[in-house]
């Protein structure tokens, strides 16, 4: 782990940067945000999986077995992974026919990222230091998500 290491102190830094803006974000438009069902919900996704990113990437920086590494993340990205779901459907569900297609897409990468976390754990497990390249993909994927949405709470909330 140590040749990721790094790597996993920029995430940890990027990854509260970024919630950081997503706070900012929301409480710049509050009332905005909360006039719209979907949005409050949208904004906690963002910092829930900018969450994931900080934590998964600051026990990557404690010096412990892999395997045991691999297990944290499981629980940490188990859950994680079945909340957007749930997420995902309800946002799937209420949005507008106009919004459908976004919606999907939006769909589509935070699944990714919340699936290549998952997928990342698992293969950290079985293959040890290998499985860990999954997880630059599920963070890609996850500050696109949180970005997609910190774009959505500052600028079209205002449109």
């Amino acid at each position: 782990m140590e040749a990721w290491g790094d790597f996993f102190i920029a995430q940890v830094g990027a990854s509260a940067a970024l919630a950081g803006l997503i706070f900012v974000a929301v409480s710049l438009n509050l009332t905005k945000v909360l006039a719209l069902s979907h949005l409050p919900t949208r904004a906690f996704q963002a910092l829930m999986v900018l969450m994931e990113i900080l934590v998964i990437s600051s026990l990557a920086l404690v010096p412990q077995p892999l395997p045991w590494f691999g297990g944290e993340t499981i629980l940490i990205s188990l859950p994680i992974w079945i909340t957007v779901i749930v997420f995902d459907m309800r946002t799937l569900r209420i949005a507008g026919k106009e919004y459908r297609r976004r919606s999907i897409q939006r769909m589509a990468i935070s699944q990714a990222a919340a699936l290549l976390f998952f997928i990342g754990a698992v293969a950290t497990l079985a293959f040890g230091l290998a499985g860990v390249y999954w997880l630059a993909p599920a963070i890609i994927c996850s500050y696109l998500i949180a970005l997609l949405d910190a774009w959505v709470l500052l600028v079209e909330i205002n449109r």
